[in-house]
């Protein structure tokens, strides 16, 4: 049985797009796994100091990625907010950040509630996350009734699904990487291999001409960032913003992910992500409880 706390339909604005510096798109697991961690520790200040957050889904239900294609265009340019004008009546320099709006839903697996918490949690967890926090930096507009619910059977595991719809969520693809990679391709040209689209023609005996349009792989194949690796030795670094834990240099991790309706899910361990880390090789990631087998969904 799992017990998972609910928070739908939760509408942010100008959420921070720049999953990677490499990839612009849906904010990455990275902060939704960080802002459920830093949910965690207020609620532990309040009355739970045994809550823990063991792991967490997103679905997005909507996405408006600020960027403009204009008539004649190449790229698509990032639309900038309007800053305030400075004492000389000039536009001060910034730097250009991308942005989104969207909604999603979270769903947070927990354990550490007395019998007696349950009733007003939720409540909590909801006034706490619309009063004191961000979403990947975006402003919180509102959202719908939080909610706790137990999963033990397909029934109820249904009727989860079932309140996620419409929405997508975000899955971890490193099987197509690794796939790739065996066959001696190196990370970039994995990646690469699976997002291209390949456009073929074709001349029929008439010699009308028709053109498919594919990818390697089906379905929506995004790139995410799902963590860092770190590149330098544990220290301290001049002016790092806490004195008391070591610092290093890392970089970001890329991998394939795609997005899936909730319905193919059959098991919820397979929308679930968690912290991992290896200190052997150096790696802090956000990786799934669990694979989903999608040639059986």
């Amino acid at each position: 049985m799992k017990k998972i706390l609910l928070i739908p339909q939760i509408e942010i604005l100008n959420a921070n797009a720049l999953s990677s510096p490499y990839t612009i798109g849906f904010p990455a697991m990275t902060a939704w796994l960080g802002a459920t961690h830093a949910l965690e520790r207020q609620l532990r200040e309040m009355d739970y100091p045994n809550l823990r957050f063991k792991s967490m889904a997103v679905v997005c239900h909507h996405i408006n990625l600020q960027t403009y294609k204009g008539a004649g265009d190449y790229v698509h340019s990032i639309i900038g907010t309007g800053n305030p004008l400075d004492k000389t009546g000039k536009r001060p320099s910034f730097i250009e950040e991308a942005r989104c709006h969207l909604t999603v839903s979270l769903i947070m697996e927990y354990e550490g509630l007395g019998l007696s918490d349950g009733d007003i949690f939720a409540e909590n967890a909801e006034q706490v996350l619309k009063g004191k926090m961000k979403l990947a930096g975006g402003d919180i507009l509102k959202t719908a009734q939080a909610k706790l619910q137990e999963i033990d059977d397909e029934a109820e595991h249904k009727a989860l699904m079932r309140s996620l719809m419409p929405g997508h969520c975000l899955i971890e693809r490193r099987d197509l990487m690794q796939q790739a990679m065996a066959t001696g391709q190196d990370a970039i040209d994995a990646l690469l291999d699976y997002l291209k689209v390949t456009h073929r023609s074709h001349v029929d005996e008439q010699e009308k001409i028709t053109w498919h349009s594919e990818r390697k792989e089906k379905g929506w194949i995004v790139p995410i960032a799902t963590g860092f690796h770190g590149i330098s030795e544990l220290g301290q670094a001049k002016n790092q913003r806490d004195p008391e834990t070591p610092h290093r240099f890392a970089e970001s991790i890329i991998t394939l992910g795609e997005f899936i309706m909730p319905y193919r899910v059959t098991d919820l361990d397979q929308m679930l992500w968690h912290y991992h880390t290896d200190l052997n090789t150096n790696l802090y990631l956000c990786q799934q409880n669990k694979q989903v087998n999608l040639s059986s969904t």
